[in-house]
This record gives C-alpha cells, sequence and structure tokens, in this order.
C-alpha cells in the first residue's frame, strides 16, 4: 500500500516508514499539514495530532477516500472527536507498536473491500430485480414462511426485499450444502436465513428441517407448490405464467416472454441476435403477440 505519514517529530516518522516498508508498503513523510495536501493520492494517512497551529480539516477533506487514521499523545475533542466527526477512520495512542498499527490499516482496508464489494452487490441485484413485482406488504409477513414460485428469481427478489424492508442482515443457505443444518442452528434472530432447495431434502429430513427452522427468521423458497408445511405459505405467479407451468417451455412462449421483459433493456438489434432471429423476425413476433414496445 502507499501510505503518507504527516509528523512533525522527524525521528518518529522515519521509525514507521521504515518499520511499515520491511513490510512491503511504500511510505512518503511530511512534517505539516500544508505540505500534505499538495501531494498524491494515499491508500493510508497516517495523521499526527501533536503538529501545533495545525488546521487538521483540508487534510482529511483531501484524502477522504483514503484510511486516516489519527496518531494520538493524549485523546481530546480536538485531537479525536472532531478529526473523527470530520472523517478520519480511527486513532491509535502513541506510543504504539506496529503490530497494532498494522491490525487497524489491515482491518479498515479490508472493511472498505467489504463497503465497495456490498455497494455493486446492491447495484446488481437492483438491476437484476429491476423487472420484478414486489407487491407484498413486507412489515406483516410473519416468519418463517415458505414461499413458492417457478421461476425461482422472483423468490431472490421477495427474500433480499423483505431483508432491506426490515433493515436486517441476510444469509443464503442452500439445503444441498452438507453444513446446512448446522449453520441455521447457529445464526441469530437478527439475521434473515434464505434457504433454497427445499425441495431436494427426503420426507424423513423435511421433519428435522421444519423442527429447527420453527423459531428461526426464515423465508423458505421452493419451485413446487408447498402443501405439507403448517407455517405460512406465498405463492408468487411469474408474469404471464411462463414459468409456473412446470415442463419445459415451448419455443414460441419463451419468445414471447423475452421480448415482453428484456425489449426495453437491449436495442432491437441485440435482442433480435440474442434470439437468434432477424430484426424483421421480432417486428413479426411482436405483431402476432400484440406487444407494444414502449418509447
Amino acid at each position: 500500500m502507499k501510505i503518507l505519514i504527516i509528523e512533525n517529530e522527524v525521528y518518529l516518522a522515519q521509525s514507521i516508514a521504515t518499520k511499515l516498508g520491511d513490510l512491503g508498503h511504500v511510505c512518503e513523510m511530511c512534517t505539516s499539514t500544508r505540505d500534505a495536501i499538495k501531494s498524491n493520492s494515499y491508500d493510508v494517512v497516517l495523521l499526527s495530532t501533536n503538529i501545533n497551529g495545525q488546521d487538521f480539516n483540508p487534510v482529511i477533506e483531501t484524502f477522504k477516500n483514503s484510511i486516516i487514521i489519527l496518531m494520538v499523545s493524549y485523546i481530546s475533542n480536538d485531537t479525536v472527536s472532531k478529526p473523527l466527526a470530520a472523517g478520519a477512520k480511527d486513532y491509535i495512542l502513541k506510543p504504539f507498536m506496529i503490530e497494532e498499527l498494522v491490525r487497524k490499516i489491515n482491518h479498515y482496508q479490508d472493511y472498505e473491500k467489504v463497503k465497495k464489494r456490498n455497494i455493486a452487490y446492491e447495484k446488481y441485484l437492483a438491476h437484476s430485480f429491476a423487472n420484478i413485482s414486489n407487491d407484498y406488504n413486507h412489515e406483516e409477513i410473519e416468519l418463517p414462511v415458505f414461499v413458492s414460485s417457478g421461476f425461482i428469481k422472483n423468490i431472490d427478489a421477495f427474500a433480499f426485499e423483505h431483508a432491506r424492508i426490515k433493515n436486517k442482515a441476510i444469509n443464503f443457505i442452500s439445503l444441498n450444502d452438507p453444513k446446512a443444518m448446522s449453520e441455521i442452528n447457529a445464526t441469530g434472530p437478527n439475521t434473515i436465513l434464505y434457504i433454497i432447495d427445499y425441495q431436494s431434502l427426503k420426507k424423513g429430513e423435511r421433519k428435522a428441517f421444519l423442527e429447527v427452522i420453527a423459531d428461526k427468521q426464515a423465508i423458505i423458497a421452493n419451485s413446487d407448490k408447498v402443501d405439507d408445511v403448517d407455517f405460512n405459505v406465498i405463492e408468487i405467479k411469474s408474469d404471464n405464467n411462463v414459468f409456473d407451468q412446470g415442463e419445459i417451455l415451448p419455443i414460441e412462449d419463451y419468445v414471447k416472454f423475452i421480448v415482453l421483459n428484456y425489449q426495453n433493456k437491449f436495442p432491437d438489434t441485440e435482442l433480435s441476435k440474442k434470439l437468434g432471429i432477424s430484426r424483421k423476425s421480432l417486428w413479426e413476433k411482436r405483431k402476432k403477440y400484440d406487444i407494444v414496445k414502449k418509447k
């Protein structure tokens, strides 16, 4: 990582830079905040709050996308509270072990990776479920609940929307995983379980499973209709019932579904190419199925 050390005690800055350099990091040093904001971008900024008469806010604003860790000799409103409120991530008391500093750096680096990954996942899910209606009053739905649909993506959308509205973490579990039952048992009440592959359980295994989830915040997905449980059951019908037939779709039904659901996502040239037909054939399909393309 590229690390900037802002410290007016040159010997201390050099010592930190040497130790971090031995661990493979690239370090640069400066003795004032004025010089710091002229520098390039960094992964980590180590900011000493012992520099008298310095305004730390420009540094924190300049490197708001970096991991800023305060190096402090004492804790006060000016040395810790205000910089943290302005955007610094954490602080470490001098003198400190370099291992403790590295632990903090690694922790926040992992945190930033997870945060960015989570943002990407949320964007992908929003895009993936954009055409799926979700008109349920999730506040009134009691868990555990079984949700069935011939189109599993409908249940995916239901589960993630429920977790979002309830503002709870969600844990995805496949019952084909040998560790599924132990993972279900270990999950606390503040996490929603999204469990798939219920239909893969044998009859004898289902009884044990139903006992385990009785007091869990669980959404159980099933591709078939559920009629052998004493829990709440929701059946989601797919648009146009194309995927609720429980059989291989006729080509014409498949083409109709794709045109209806994807014509506003792709231009006609690309959509016809994906379907393996000409643009003229695509136009004829619309006319045949009485499909009007929204503008």
